[in-house]
């Protein structure tokens, strides 16, 4: 990361009440980076998984098996009625459901390379399947890259040049 903050690039950073949406793979890390970039916003993060099991009592993996179009739509409409200007960390899928849902907001993209998506997805028997017909390998290979192709499709800012803002940013001070 200290090389790829080192090299030339941009320095990306969201305007003044925009709101800043953490997105990626599943397993890229979306929610361990929450509080991290939270500090450095100095905005409070939520993270919006969490918050639609809160708001509809329902465990997100039964949910995505049982009623995966009504679980889409519920986070849709989840991010849409969020206050402007806050710090929000979307599940896995959103990206390439709803990128449209996306725009004026600041989309921050967590990388994540196969190897480690495949690796921490085969661990994590939390997650729930996508598609149980597959097996679990086909299943990874074909999901990660089909969903790498539609947020190549998708504007957003790499999470080196956001952090390169951040330090540009604590230097000017």
């Amino acid at each position: 990361m200290r090389e790829a903050l080192a090299r030339p690039g941009p320095a990306l950073l969201p305007a003044p009440g925009q709101t800043v949406v953490i997105a990626g793979h599943r397993s890229a890390g979306k929610t361990r980076l929450l509080p991290l970039v939270a500090r450095l916003l100095d905005r409070t993060g939520l993270d919006l998984d969490a918050h639609l099991e809160r708001l509809h009592g329902r465990p997100l993996r039964a949910w995505v098996a049982e009623a995966p179009s009504e679980f889409r739509a519920a986070e849709r409409r989840a991010l849409l009625e969020l206050p402007p200007g806050g710090l929000v960390s979307l599940g896995g899928g959103f990206l390439s459901h709803h990128a449209d849902a996306l725009a004026g907001l600041f989309p921050l993209l967590v990388p994540i390379s196969f190897e480690t998506y495949r690796e921490r997805l085969l661990v994590d028997q939390t997650r729930p399947r996508l598609r149980p017909d597959v097996s679990l390998e086909e299943e990874l290979a074909s999901v990660f890259h089909e969903r790498e192709a539609l947020h190549g499709r998708v504007p957003t800012v790499a999470l080196v040049d956001f952090l390169r803002g951040c330090l540009i940013s604590e230097v000017s001070f």
